[in-house]
Parts: structure tokens; sequence; C-alpha cells
């Protein structure tokens, strides 16, 4: 199947169908998942273990996160077994703060490309098909998201960028967890829609819009589902 028919083929599929769907068509595929363990990347990563149960699972590790996120992920890590790659940076958070400041306060954009953005396409580089739980709904930056589509890594390393949920609604996704039985991040009791690293994480400004809480309005993406390019089928 060309890369055309592919991403057309799993727009109308269920998540299940789709997940299938990709593994069948790279049957030979080294597989992972980024994960910043919210509810969406819980759901899909439910689905993913089902047939990959040591799928590598990678974990930003910006040195920023909530304490809740940290408990949390070393929980699932625990009782799903997962195969936890932490992602690093290369300098440790005293490093970047002793040689650049405290840039997420000064330079927020430099802040995720050196502490996200660069070590991810380091981390990616190894894989064939890259799952997510992005969906159209979370933030205007993303309402073209496409299911499953073929993306090119500054390296000019192509790879598929696979999105179970971009058609699900929120609703659709705590359906998902609760009927599953899958804990989810204690932040979300207190209001918080989408969770990064705490001190760009705020309660959202506009409840149509997550992402409006991150980075304090300045901003809606990181720059890790914006650095890679779709490439051309």
């Amino acid at each position: 199947m060309e890369v055309q028919r592919i991403a057309e083929t799993v727009e109308s599929l269920s998540p299940e169908q789709t997940l299938e769907t990709m593994l069948g068509a790279s049957p030979n595929a080294r597989v992972c998942m980024t994960s910043s363990f919210q509810a969406e990347d819980m759901a899909v990563l439910h689905l993913l273990r089902k047939r990959i149960p040591d799928v590598p699972v990678l974990f930003l590790e910006t040195g920023y996160h909530f304490r809740e996120t940290y408990e949390y992920r070393d929980r699932m890590t625990r009782e799903w077994s997962l195969n936890l790659v932490n992602v690093l940076p290369m300098q440790t958070v005293p490093e970047q703060e002793s040689s650049l400041g405290i840039l997420y306060r000064s330079d927020p954009t430099r802040c995720c490309q050196l502490r996200k953005v660069e070590p991810l396409m380091r981390s990616l580089e190894p894989f064939d098909l890259w799952f997510t739980g992005l969906r159209r709904e979370q933030s205007p930056t993303r309402k073209n998201l496409k299911k499953a589509e073929l993306h090119t890594l500054p390296t000019g390393k192509t790879l598929w960028k696979v999105s179970l949920l971009a058609d699900w609604k929120w609703e659709q996704v705590w359906s998902y967890t609760n009927a599953n039985g899958i804990p989810t991040l204690p932040q979300y009791d207190a209001g918080y829609l989408s969770i990064g690293c705490e001190p760009c994480t705020a309660l959202p400004a506009d409840p149509n819009n997550p992402r409006s809480g991150r980075w304090g309005g300045t901003k809606l993406e990181c720059g890790i589902h914006t650095f890679s390019k779709q490439a051309s089928s």
C-alpha cells in the first residue's frame, strides 16, 4: 500500500483497526510510542500493549515535570511492566540553569527545544512507527491532524507518525479509561486539561482550548509535534 492510500484508509477506521492496519502494512517495523502519561497516552498505550507488550515508551525527562507526574509514571511502569525509556537532554537542569539561566521564564521556546525537541529527534531515529496520543480537539494547531502521517526527521529519516485517537472527543477518552479501569494523573482532579512541565502548566484560560493553560498563553506547542515535516507520498 502506498503512503497516500494507507493514510486515506485508516481515516475511517477505529483505533483498533488503525493499529492493525499500520502494523500489517509494516510487519517488520520498529515501533515506539511517546508518552507524557496523560489520559490519551494511556488509552493508546493500553491498546498498543495488547499487540506489543514490550513497546518502548519514550518519556521526555525534562527535569521539570510535576511530582505527581513522576509518581504516576513510576507507578504505571511497575503495574504495567512498561519498557520505559527516559529520554534525556544533553544537560541536566542545574547545568542548563547555570549556563543559560532560567530559560522557561526568559525563553520557553529554547527551553523546549533543548529539553524536548532535540532529545526526541535523537530518540526517534531507530524507529519506523511512532505512536502518539494526539487528538484534533486538543488545540487549533492540531485540527488538521491525520491518523497516519509519514514524517521526515531533520536528518532525513522517514517514519510513520500514528495518532490512533485523532478523531476522538475528550468524552471518549474518559469513557475508554473508565471502562478499562485505567488510572489517570491526579492533576485532572484539580482542573488541568493539558499537563506538561510544572513551570509552564496552568489551569486552562479557555475551557474550549485545553492547551490554553500552557506556557502562560504565549504558545500552544512545545515543538515536538511540529519539528518534523510530512513527507510527500
